[in-house]
């Protein structure tokens, strides 16, 4: 794919209101581990490898072990999720594919487990890591 148009040039406060916005989600109680977990799924399943470059990097040195970022595309087969990353891993991917709608089951479980605060955090950083996922995918963004 070629390389479009830089978008923080172009539509520059556009890009600030993104940044915000992923600035408003560092600042939650959502865990560094977890929002890299939620970045890696979303952009596999949306096929942005600039964003999957710099997340596995971002998730490395954060201490992420190489077998669970290999295995996350499979995170169901393993048992190297925890229960409250699964139930993050879920809704992740529910969301991201949401034209198939969240179910009531995931967003249950996600809740229960997580409780409703850290459950909001986790759906607005799926929300964010999907408008990167599309304005990367868009404007031709490649990784270094």
């Amino acid at each position: 794919m070629d390389k479009r148009m830089n978008l923080f040039e172009t539509e520059p406060e556009g890009y600030k209101m993104m940044m915000a916005f992923e600035k408003y989600i560092a600042g939650t109680g959502l865990s560094k581990n977890h929002y890299e977990l939620i970045k890696i799924r979303a952009s596999q399943i949306n096929g942005c490898a600039f964003c999957l470059d710099m997340h596995n990097r971002d998730a490395r040195k954060l201490g992420e072990t190489e077998q669970r970022l290999y295995t996350l595309v499979a995170w169901r087969d393993t048992p190297f999720f925890t229960k409250e990353e699964q139930a993050i891993l879920a809704l992740t991917e529910e969301v991201t594919l949401i034209s198939n709608h969240v179910s009531d089951r995931t967003y249950n479980e996600a809740v229960a487990v997580l409780g409703e605060k850290y459950t909001a955090e986790v759906i607005m950083a799926i929300i964010v890591i999907n408008g990167w996922n599309r304005i990367a995918i868009t404007t031709g963004m490649q990784p270094k």
